[in-house]
């Protein structure tokens, strides 16, 4: 294995997943005031209900089924579905939420740089998080014509047990990503370089959403009325 994808594989992840960790913690530790997803809804409203709304609800499934597809070993999931039907699923299913999100990050991009208000007001980092979402849903969708030549699950597998081998410090990871086409390895690259960003970008707001769900099983709060 050449050394290039031992650098780009086998430890750019934890380097982009150290800085996304790490860089949270600081940011939110030191920058609070930055802590926000910096609405533009005020300036122009139009375009933004919509593409939101279809990229958050597309965006949302694919990481979850992600997170679940990539990081459970096969073993776990075999007894209920085999590796191939595993793989339609998440075509079928991976497919039709990534054109969802595609098209609300693409209405959110057109809106950012064609819109002159917004466009004054944004930052670079608001372009640019924009655009490598916009080109990772690109790749994401590339994949699916590739995969559906091997149904049979076996990339699959070995991109989630790269995955797997990954997060939990095992070696050999790099190895089996030997033959996989350039797309899924641009996929997973962009996928790694967005976490590296993480913390410099709006995409924050993200940890924000899911330290909402705590106020579900939060204490009662009490009220006390005045004397």
């Amino acid at each position: 294995m050449a050394y290039s994808q031992t650098l780009l594989f086998g430890i750019y992840p934890y380097i982009a997943l150290t800085v996304f960790l790490l860089g949270s913690l600081i940011r939110f530790d030191r920058e609070q005031y930055t802590w926000k997803s910096d609405s533009s809804q005020m300036l122009r409203r139009g375009q933004l209900r919509l593409g939101s709304n279809l990229f958050h609800i597309g965006v949302l499934f694919l990481f979850f089924g992600h997170f679940v597809g990539m990081l459970t070993p096969h073993f776990i999931y075999e007894i209920f579905i085999s590796a191939s039907d595993k793989q339609l699923l998440a075509m079928i299913s991976g497919g039709t939420a990534g054109v969802l999100a595609f098209i609300g990050i693409s209405l959110l991009l057109h809106r950012r740089l064609t819109e002159p208000r917004i466009r004054a007001t944004s930052k670079s980092s608001d372009i640019l998080i924009l655009v490598l979402l916009w080109l990772q849903l690109l790749l994401g969708l590339a994949t699916i014509p590739l995969s559906a030549q091997h149904l049979d699950g076996s990339m699959m597998i070995r991109l989630a047990e790269w995955g797997q081998r990954i997060v939990t410090f095992r070696g050999g990871a790099v190895d089996l990503l030997q033959g996989a086409g350039w797309v899924f390895k641009s996929h997973l690259f962009l996928g790694m370089t967005i976490f590296l960003v993480f913390p410099f970008t709006r995409l924050v707001h993200v940890w924000s959403g899911f330290a909402a769900t705590t106020y579900a099983v939060r204490a009662w709060q009490l009220v006390r009325p005045r004397a």
